[in-house]
């Protein structure tokens, strides 16, 4: 049976990583045109960065623990630069820098994201079948 709480740690752990990464995803989207923040400057797009947790065994040997966040990144790329001279935050040229958000990469990622909280759920749905299976063969 500790196998199969530990299926439960490590996909649980999967559902909780890939909710945090639609929360990133989320604030990426809602900031995509903001050319200012109160860091100066246009939004920078967040990435999220995993790592497979490993515990220490009562062996002393590593234990998968499923995934865990280690960070949030902000992505190099470049703005996108806009002709606007009208803009109050156009430079001497009358460019405009946007976010290097691209929304299309974004609603991919979420829609990655969305699946691999599936996959995990379905992987805690199939734990918990096999758990009330093997409950009923000892009756």
């Amino acid at each position: 049976m500790e196998g199969l709480f530990k299926v439960f740690n490590i996909a649980s752990s999967g559902m909780s990583a890939e909710r945090f990464r639609l929360n990133v995803i989320s604030q990426n989207l809602a900031n995509s045109d903001a050319t200012r923040t109160e860091e100066g400057g246009p939004y920078r797009r967040k990435a999220v960065v995993f790592q497979e947790a490993v515990n220490k065994s009562l062996k002393n040997e590593p234990d998968l623990a499923g995934v865990k966040v280690v960070s949030i990144e902000d992505d190099p790329s470049p703005f996108r630069m806009v002709y606007d001279p009208n803009h109050p935050d156009a430079n001497e040229e009358g460019y405009v820098s946007y976010p290097n958000v691209n929304v299309l990469r974004e609603m991919v990622d979420m829609i990655s994201a969305q699946r691999a909280y599936e996959m995990n759920a379905a992987v805690v749905s199939a734990a918990k079948s096999m758990y009330n299976a093997a409950l009923n063969i000892g009756r």
